[in-house]
């Protein structure tokens, strides 16, 4: 099965976060993605990065009045490392720097200067601008060299031959077969340099992250809590609105239909004399008044079936079951009321499955299984359609895995050409 819970990717390939996690996936997978020159990129810039760093310090070394201001001068640096890290590594690196406890620019100032994080920014900006940008640029040029080779039967093509030969490495290029040489030389040698660059650019991150970043776990626990409470206010809130739409419009726009058609029938009542244009007028404006009730309380079912708080997720999956246009088998093991957010959760997941059994799957027939294994919910909806769903394709099921992974629950769609297409749902249902 293909997990969707955060992302959709193909079965056993993951998609990689860091430079490093790309060096330890498959050689070929590797080299054929953009990894090797984001690290040839994160390399090359570096030195653009120190350079125009250093112009600004001797800039405000040279003016009396911002002479102390140089000493802060790391901490804008260090800001762009952060933010040049996610060439390499895509998880966020957080400040070390403590918010000051006072507005203002003194607040500020003060603050800063108290901290330790100033000065090992400070002494970092140093290392990096008169030495590990240079090393940096070294290992860059490296590739360029390589990049260089590969050109060659270009560069012999377009340049007059009074200049050839051209000396490279052990070769004196004058003509195609030392070019194509020379270009076969480059071939094999790069795979080689994006290794090692690739490999030095981790390094260089991984010094980087430790020295001007949060520690990783510090960092991903801070940003995990606050992702948690956002997501479950968000869903909180969804709730509440959904149940205020379903109560405003089973207590108000039905009420009113309701009352408009019982008005229509009784109006047919007392024109029967009258002549056929307006009994017809009257009869029509009673059958649409009808069909706009019927789908009225098809959008309020939709939005949050009244069985499933009245009664539960087993008498609430009958009905829908019934509503299917595919013959559906529904096997509930829990007897027990689940808590409201799962019974919510697992109904929109069954309910949106099935809508992708009827619309796409051409299926004959389809199962729903629920069953409850200690403290986890496993819902299992499946048919014997066509198969080759594909949860990027539009089908809903990412928004479902959003929904379930607030709940830290997880889904796994098996969908294979010819079926059977096999949706699964593990959702935490502590007792």
């Amino acid at each position: 099965m293909a997990e969707i819970r955060l992302q959709q990717t193909l079965p056993g390939a993951v998609a990689a976060r860091t430079a490093r996690h790309a060096l330890t996936g498959h050689p070929l997978r590797f080299l054929r993605s953009w990894w090797p020159w984001r690290s040839f990129a994160y390399l090359l810039s570096g030195v653009f990065v120190a350079f125009a760093w250093l112009a600004s310090v001797l800039l405000l070394v040279f003016v009396p009045v911002l002479g102390l201001v140089a000493l802060l001068a790391g901490i804008p640096l260090s800001r762009v490392e952060r933010w040049r890290l996610r060439l390499v590594d895509r998880t966020p690196a957080l400040s070390t720097h403590h918010r000051p406890a006072r507005p203002g620019v003194w607040a500020w100032l003060s603050t800063r200067f108290r901290e330790a994080s100033t000065w090992k920014e400070l002494g970092y900006a140093l290392l990096f601008s008169f030495g590990l940008a240079w090393v940096d640029l070294s290992v860059a040029l490296l590739v360029l060299c390589v990049l260089y080779l590969l050109a060659f039967p270009l560069v012999v093509f377009t340049i007059p031959d009074e200049y050839l030969p051209i000396e490279v490495l052990w070769l004196d290029v004058s003509g195609p077969p030392e070019s194509l040489l020379a270009a076969f030389a480059g071939l094999v040698t790069l795979p080689v340099m994006l290794y090692l660059a690739t490999a030095y650019a981790a390094a260089r991150a991984a010094l980087t992250r430790s020295l001007l970043a949060l520690p990783l776990d510090d960092s991903l626990r801070a940003e995990m809590v606050e992702l948690s409470r956002s997501r479950a206010r968000i869903l909180e809130a969804f709730d509440a609105q959904r149940r205020r739409i379903e109560r405003d419009l089973h207590d108000g726009a039905q009420q009113r239909l309701t009352g408009l058609i019982m008005t229509l029938g009784l109006a047919r009542l007392e024109l029967d004399g009258a002549p056929a244009p307006a009994r017809d007028l009257v009869a029509r404006a009673y059958d649409e008044a009808n069909q706009a009730l019927v789908e009225l309380r098809d959008l309020v079912h939709g939005i949050h079936p009244q069985v499933l708080t009245d009664r539960g997720l087993g008498p609430a999956l009958d009905e829908l079951a019934e509503r299917c246009a595919v013959p559906v088998n529904v096997t509930v093991r829990p007897a027990e009321r689940l808590p409201e957010p799962v019974e919510a959760a697992v109904w929109f997941t069954i309910a949106e499955a099935l809508t992708n059994v009827v619309r796409h799957s051409r299926a004959t027939q389809a199962s729903v299984t629920i069953e409850r294994h200690g403290d986890e919910l496993v819902v299992e909806v499946r048919d014997d359609g066509v198969g080759g769903a594909d949860a990027s394709g539009g089908s809903g099921l990412l928004g479902l895995a959003d929904r379930v992974s607030v709940l830290d629950g997880r889904i796994m769609l098996s969908s294979p050409l010819g079926g059977p297409t096999v949706l699964r749902v593990e959702l935490p249902c502590g007792s």
